[in-house]
């Protein structure tokens, strides 16, 4: 399998490089923004490990351009623990990050968890009310209105809608739409919820995304 590291610090793409090669993964090694879209792009790979702050194109430029083209799993590098900075990283499309400075031992875990992932069957197309879900060429529309979704808000209106009427816990939505746990006192997935309400319910009079107190999120129509 074939992983492209996206790194300008010397010393951490080296040590990257040498760590996937020597688990037996085959590794190409990008230390500017544009040199890593560029191989992204032209290369297939299974996994991508991208640093945020890189020379010529930071890596959320990257992910964004990549995003209109391809859906290579990607892990984002990023210097500091911050919810609104992970969360505009996955809502972006990364599948995962790691803050630095961090053990290869856990960024090569995630690396597997990331590459064991198989494809899923998929419902093509779900309706609630107005809303219309697209599955296979990723479209929403509702009252015939396009909305425009970020890749992890479409995945996070996904799992809402494909579990209509059943209550998600905050646990259960970070799991099954990022793969990972977050802190029970982080607030990564009520501000997603926001976000996506932002766009899906609030410019219409029917909301379909509700809150149960103490428990979660769930997705249905009421009267």
């Amino acid at each position: 399998m074939r992983i492209l590291i996206v790194e300008d610090e010397a010393k951490t793409g080296d040590y990257l490089l040498k760590g996937l090669v020597e688990s037996a993964y085959v590794a190409d090694l990008a230390r500017t923004g544009p040199d890593g879209l560029h191989l992204a792009l032209e290369r297939d790979y299974e996994l991508i490990v991208l640093d945020v702050m890189l020379p010529g194109m930071d890596g959320w430029t990257v992910l964004q351009q990549l995003r209109r083209q391809k859906n290579t799993p990607v892990i984002f590098l990023t210097a500091r623990d911050d919810v609104l900075e992970r969360v505009k990283g996955l809502e972006l499309g990364a599948d995962d990050y790691l803050v630095k400075p961090f053990a290869f031992i856990e960024l090569l875990a995630r690396v597997k968890t990331l590459l064991r992932r198989g494809p899923v069957r998929e419902v093509e197309l779900i309706r609630i009310a107005d809303l219309e879900i697209d599955v296979p060429k990723r479209r929403v529309t509702r009252g015939g209105r396009r909305v425009e979704l970020t890749a992890k808000e479409f995945a996070l209106l996904h799992l809402l809608a494909g579990r209509r009427g059943d209550v998600l816990s905050r646990s259960q939505i970070a799991s099954q739409v990022w793969d990972m746990n977050f802190d029970s006192d982080t607030n990564v997935v009520d501000v997603a919820i926001r976000r996506l309400r932002a766009k899906i319910d609030d410019p219409f009079m029917n909301k379909l995304v509700h809150t149960v107190r103490g428990m979660g999120y769930l997705m249905e129509e009421r009267e």
